[in-house]
């Protein structure tokens, strides 16, 4: 698995669906803080440095502070379970997917209503993912289709469908007309956003893929696997730029891997990705090495 690389000193920081925050090790504060739902937290994304979007099983989408741990705003939309929660950076801009086979897109300084809807795909919609000027939105769901989406006229400028694909996750290369897609068929597509056609498709894995992200720099993927008692739940380093191959795989998991992403990168960190799991743990790996941190 690899060697640790260096000595951390740390605290562990438990957040509790009560909305509280417990702390052991270095620190030990305790901080309360109202919940900003109601129910189980489905989706989660940044949608400022200072700020995050949540969607939940209560139908709604919030906007938290990262530093106050306060609900900022509260949209209610949605007639079922909000699946998925995205925006570009620094956009003003929330887009939120459903059970109910819509999206719908809210503004954060604006009316509590959605500015625009999304309707068009025949069940849950379970990919998201919105160009870096948040100008266009790409869609997925269980019909097997991927849609792209004007964000100012809600109009539809194209839907690609194929057998057996039924969507995870989406998300938008930085700085290209580029979309990765994750599948239950065990893929990993590359869309070219421009005229919705798949550009590349990664060798088929063992099990069902569940979740992907792309490197700030936009050359590499990552994607995850399903698995349980140890077989599988892998997450894989693929190269977008140069062999569009398998670069890395991250090994350690016992159960479903559900999310992988990119860590920011500092001064004087090495590049790091996060994998968390149904196995109720979450993983910093070295990005080039896949050793643990």
């Amino acid at each position: 698995m690899g060697k640790l690389q260096s000595k951390i000193s740390f605290h562990t920081t438990k957040y509790r669906a009560d909305g509280s925050v417990g702390q052991t090790g270095a620190a030990g504060a305790r901080q309360q803080h109202s919940p900003a739902h109601t129910d189980a937290v489905t989706s989660v994304a940044a949608l400022k440095p200072d700020l995050c979007v949540s969607g939940g099983r209560d139908k709604s989408v919030a906007v938290s502070s990262w530093r106050s741990g306060s609900a900022l705003r509260r949209f209610i939309g949605h007639e079922r379970e909000v699946t998925k929660v995205t925006s570009a950076l620094d956009c003003n801009r929330v887009f939120s997917a459903s059970r109910d086979k819509t999206v719908k897109m809210w503004e954060l300084h604006g009316a509590s209503g959605p500015s625009q809807h999304f309707p068009g795909h025949d069940l849950v919609v379970t990919g998201l993912a919105v160009s870096p000027d948040a100008s266009q939105l790409c869609t997925g769901s269980r019909d097997n289709t991927v849609c792209k989406w004007d964000t100012e006229t809600g109009e539809c400028l194209g839907r690609a469908a194929i057998s057996r694909n039924l969507v995870t996750h989406l998300c938008w290369v930085p700085g290209e007309p580029y979309v990765i897609q994750t599948s239950e068929d065990k893929t990993t597509r590359v869309w070219d956003s421009r005229e919705l056609q798949v550009a590349h498709t990664f060798p088929a894995k063992q099990h069902i893929q569940t979740c992907c992200d792309v490197s700030q720099d936009g050359r590499y993927c990552l994607s995850s696997s399903s698995g349980s008692a140890g077989h599988g739940a892998e997450a894989t380093l693929w190269d977008l730029r140069q062999t569009r191959g398998r670069v890395c795989e991250y090994k350690g998991h016992f159960q479903t891997t559900t999310s992988c992403v990119f860590l920011p990168r500092g001064p004087a960190l090495a590049p790091s990705v996060a994998t968390s799991s149904s196995d109720s743990t979450v993983k910093v790996w070295d990005q080039d090495t896949a050793g643990r941190g």
